[in-house]
């Protein structure tokens, strides 16, 4: 049997066909693996879920930390559905990649021994990251034990933060709910980038100190879609905190969202450019708050937005209040230095749970300047709730009911 010249190059072509197809398919595989990265599944190193008994996973989420911080492509810790008793673990960069995912199907659980966390500030630590996803899941603090040895007044640890970010870029948290916080419930600390959506934080009305999310020395931060129940503030807002976006948050019960305490230090960074908006109050103690020491301090909050709120039997809907004090400790009689500006309240419509749903307690040697309220209307008891003003300046437009005190 003779092989025409003809035969042999189509033959040719064809085995150079299918040999392009197989690298290609080749390449389409290897670039999805590198596309993807590793994945590192915490019941395949080792960790056990277990409902019934404390069976510690801290060393196995450190192994799988390691291995996703050292590796040069992107990496994912995995962990599965099922309940996960942790005690304190640290997860430190830099590291190899900017692209490590926390993928939480499960439960993260602490210690309800409060002494387990007494020695310790944070729970669950992360620091010096850059690119860091963390989504889904459930972290429980178990910190009824501690909050009731608080109410009795016994001597008590201080608590521990469920989830501390320190000193992080291009942060993204989806979906994470956390509940019983011994202390708050998730701290950005000196991070800039941070995105924030879905975060879901639960725990009792009383429970003392549990801040839904604490924001200090940041920038760029977003917080969006998230709904917060507590004892403390919803969101509470540092010195240094800079380009703060929050929306569409429901706050209740709490003490709502707080700019401070501010002024505590007499040298400090201020607050600028933060908006609250789209947002649902209910049943929280304050509404929009700026707090400062009644002390002297260089601190400062400008450039704040509060637009489009609904306040649903809120205690102080609208407030500033610029001689906190409290325990009457380090500060009686004294004037705060904190400087409060530019600062615009805009549609907050709602009811009251006092009288007095406006109240702007301003310092008497730095006065509240640049205040402005537009479109305000805020009842108690099915009338026209009031206004009350000390050293505060500022405009109105459009219905404001209150009236507006401002000078």
């Amino acid at each position: 049997m003779f092989i025409t010249d003809t035969g042999i190059i189509k033959f040719s072509l064809i085995l150079l066909g299918t040999l392009y197809i197989f690298l290609s398919l080749l390449l389409l595989v290897f670039n999805h693996a590198s596309a993807t990265g590793l994945t590192f599944d915490i019941v395949s190193l080792g960790a056990m879920p277990d409902e019934k008994t404390d069976t510690d996973v801290s060393s196995v989420l450190q192994t799988a930390w390691a291995k996703a911080c050292n590796s040069s492509q992107p990496a994912t810790i995995y962990i599965p559905k099922g309940i996960f008793y942790v005690r304190n673990v640290s997860f430190n960069g830099p590291c190899k990649n900017n692209a490590i995912t926390v993928l939480i199907d499960g439960t993260l659980v602490a210690s309800s021994d409060i002494q387990v966390l007494a020695k310790t500030k944070s729970w669950i630590e992360f620091s010096h990251i850059d690119g860091l996803s963390i989504t889904g899941g459930i972290i429980d603090g178990q910190g009824t034990a501690l909050w009731n040895c608080k109410h009795l007044g016994k001597s008590c640890p201080i608590g521990a933060t469920s989830l501390q970010i320190n000193d992080a870029q291009n942060l993204n948290i989806t979906g994470l709910s956390s509940i019983n916080s011994q202390m708050f419930n998730i701290v950005v600390y000196r991070c800039q980038n941070v995105n924030m959506t879905r975060v879901n934080v639960s725990a009792a009305g009383d429970s003392p100190n549990t801040d839904g999310i604490h924001v200090q020395q940041s920038s760029n931060v977003t917080i969006l879609n998230s709904s917060i129940s507590n004892g403390d503030d919803c969101i509470s807002i540092g010195p240094g905190t800079s380009n703060l976006w929050m929306e569409s948050i429901t706050c209740g019960p709490g003490h709502g969202i707080s700019i401070g305490s501010l002024g505590m230090e007499t040298e400090e960074d201020g607050v600028h450019n933060v908006t609250v908006k789209s947002s649902i109050f209910t049943g929280t103690q304050n509404g929009v708050r700026i707090k400062s020491w009644g002390r002297p301090s260089n601190g400062s909050a400008t450039k704040v937005y509060f637009q489009h709120i609904i306040m649903d039997n809120v205690k102080n809907p609208i407030i500033i209040d610029q001689n906190y004090c409290p325990h009457l400790k380090d500060c009686p009689g004294q004037a705060s230095g904190v400087k409060v500006s530019e600062v615009t309240y805009e549609d907050i419509k709602g009811t009251s749970a006092t009288e007095i749903a406006i109240n702007f307690d301003c310092s008497p040697t730095n006065h509240c300047t640049g205040l402005s309220l537009k479109d305000i209307n805020l009842t108690y008891e099915n009338h026209i709730a009031k206004a009350s003003c000390k050293n505060a300046e500022g405009t109105t437009s459009g219905v404001v009911e209150p009236s507006s005190c401002l000078a």
